[in-house]
């Protein structure tokens, strides 16, 4: 037993001694292929390049505010040249610092495996869910959608994001595979008209049916409607905390997307000014007294 244990205690001094020794050589290998003169030289040239880049970003600035039409096109070529000088600088840095061998290259490509495979998993991601849009259509380039509580218009299906315009006139880009999981609605699916929902209050003791009929008649009448599909007027009485009132809900359909909401302005300011000339009023709020 007390030789066992003497084996034991041999085997585990000798695998730490020889794990020491590995470690050290570990060590010495990987100081033995730095360039400790090109270490200094290495910190000038980030010094020189964070100054040339400071530099560069106070000239954009300064021709940008006395010229404002070329502003965006200096800031374009300020992105290009900061990467192009990222670049240049760390492999300055890099050549100048090792002595490059095979141990350098087979380091350098492990690195850039792994982060290319990470870089790489978002994009294949995108790319299988864009053949997914492609094939499956939940919706189509010129369709009106909702998205995440974005509205607007789908501009283009590519196989990596799509790009919408919002009423606002942004431009937003969504990765494809986000449309994977999210509920998308789309307002027309491919065809250029859509139905337009606006709605209308009046209190309880008004004309309902009188109401009725100018709702329909204003939108029948805009020059935005799509009349081979038909205007409906929905009636609903309406019940909250503060107020009963009756609503009434026009489904029509303009003629075309980009026209949505010109035809809602045109519909609503020809309700109201009917109603005015009618006397139908809108709900009154109730006020609790103690």
């Amino acid at each position: 037993m007390v030789r066992v244990l003497g084996l034991l205690v041999f085997l585990v001094s000798f695998l730490a001694s020889a794990s020491e020794e590995n470690t050290l050589t570990d060590i010495e290998q990987f100081a033995s292929l730095i360039r400790w003169s090109g270490v200094m030289l290495s910190l000038l040239v980030i010094a020189a390049t964070w100054l040339l880049l400071k530099f560069m970003n106070s000239i954009v600035e300064s021709i940008g505010s006395q010229f404002a039409q070329y502003r965006m096109l200096l800031q374009k070529v300020q992105s290009f040249l900061q990467f192009f000088i990222y670049l240049t600088a760390a492999l300055v840095v890099f050549m100048i610092s090792f002595r490059i061998n095979d141990h350098i290259l087979a380091l350098i490509g492990g690195t850039l495996a792994v982060s290319v495979g990470f870089a790489l998993k978002d994009l294949a991601a995108s790319f299988i869910a864009g053949l997914t849009v492609m094939i499956d259509r939940p919706f189509q380039v010129g369709d009106r959608v909702t998205f995440e509580g974005n509205y607007g218009d789908i501009l283009a299906i590519g196989l990596r994001s799509i790009r919408m315009r919002t009423l606002s006139d942004d431009i937003i880009t969504i990765p494809n595979n986000k449309f994977l999981n999210e509920v998308v609605v789309s307002g027309n699916y491919g065809a250029l008209d859509m139905q337009v929902v606006i709605p209308f209050y009046i209190g309880l003791n008004e004309d309902i049916e009188l109401a009725r009929n100018l709702i329909q008649e204003a939108a029948s009448s805009s020059r935005y409607i799509h009349l081979p599909k038909p205007v409906v007027v929905l009636v609903k009485q309406t019940i909250t905390d503060n107020y009963l009132a009756i609503t009434l809900t026009c489904k029509a359909y303009v003629v075309d997307t980009a026209y949505e909401k010109l035809f809602e302005t045109d519909v609503t300011l020809r309700v109201m000014s009917e109603f005015k000339k009618a006397g139908i009023n809108p709900p009154q709020i109730a006020v609790s007294h103690r």
